[in-house]
């Protein structure tokens, strides 16, 4: 038994790169064989817009050619500027308002999509980054003017955020030094 053991796995060991070139082939084969029209286009997942609109720390509209776009910021959650339904207005929500007022109206930006392209009020979810590379969504966090409030399947920058978060509560920046 054990002599047939040992024919049989040298017999695959050899076998096994032949074996798997073939799977690849095939699995190519029907791929490429997708009947015409079929295949799903997929949306860039970068894009660059112009910033029309702020509407508080974690949401904008944009202009994406001749649409405008709500764009919610992914992996972050700044204080409301507003009581809205169970929203209630939050403390250092102006403060963040004004910051992301400042660095993005009526400028570009780059969008960056994660799984979920929307969320369920139809709002684009991104990662947004200023034209100087500055990536906005995790700058918010570390700079105190948002906290991190990440939600599967967008988890690509969890762990930034949480290291983000911690440093700017330990050093008691915007949002935190309120706190303390």
């Amino acid at each position: 038994m054990h002599d047939c053991f040992k024919q049989i796995q040298s017999y695959l060991i050899k076998k096994a790169p032949i074996f798997v070139a073939l799977l690849l082939v095939v699995c190519a084969a029907f791929e490429i064989a997708e009947p015409a029209g079929q295949k799903q286009i997929s949306a860039p997942k970068e894009k660059y817009v112009y910033v029309t609109k702020v509407i508080d720390g974690d949401t904008f509209w944009v202009r994406d050619g001749a649409d405008e776009v709500k764009v919610r910021f992914i992996g972050i959650d700044a204080p409301e500027t507003r009581n809205a339904g169970r929203k209630k207005k939050g403390h250092f929500g102006e403060e963040a308002k004004a910051y992301v007022t400042k660095l993005t109206l009526h400028k570009r930006v780059r969008l960056e999509l994660d799984v979920q392209e929307k969320d369920r009020y139809q709002r684009l979810l991104a990662y947004v980054y200023l034209e100087d590379g500055t990536f906005l969504n995790a700058h918010l966090v570390a700079q105190g003017y948002a906290v991190m409030a990440t939600y599967p399947p967008n988890i690509k920058y969890v762990d930034l955020f949480a290291d983000l978060q911690q440093q700017a509560r330990q050093a008691e920046r915007g949002l935190w030094a309120e706190i303390f």
